[in-house]
């Protein structure tokens, strides 16, 4: 069966390269999406964030001028969650698309949940990046 995916997207009046380097340095990542969690921090080859549930490790796609910015998180219950992010030229500027997926027994409240804190992620994005 396939997974219920909603595609969150806003445009960032910068360009594609700005936004994808930004959004690919995952030490950035409490500027914008600190739902995720607190302090990102790197050991040897791994990042790390702090979560409500404990560490979390995070694994990114390589560097590519394709604008795939997808990572995992691997959670500490043992679950991966797959995350498609992307970087897409738009004009002058870019338009960063998210795919949020329902996880198994995600109830409608839970999915609706996670939909409105990822579009606040969004919206902080492009506050940063625009303000810079």
């Amino acid at each position: 069966m396939a997974t219920e995916s909603r595609h969150l997207s806003v445009h960032i009046d910068r360009p594609v390269a700005a936004v994808y380097a930004f959004v690919a340095d995952p030490a950035n990542l409490p500027r914008w999406a600190p739902g995720l969690g607190g302090s990102v921090t790197r050991d040897g080859d791994d990042w790390f964030v702090d979560t409500p549930e404990g560490r979390a490790r995070l694994t990114f796609a390589p560097a590519n001028d394709y604008g795939v910015l997808d990572h995992e998180v691997h959670t500490p219950a043992g679950e991966t969650v797959y995350v498609p992010l992307r970087a897409v030229a738009d004009g002058e500027g870019t338009e960063v698309v998210f795919s949020l997926r329902r996880g198994p027994g995600m109830s409608d409240a839970d999915f609706e949940r996670d939909t409105a804190l990822v579009q606040g992620d969004l919206a902080r994005l492009k506050a940063v990046l625009e303000e810079m």
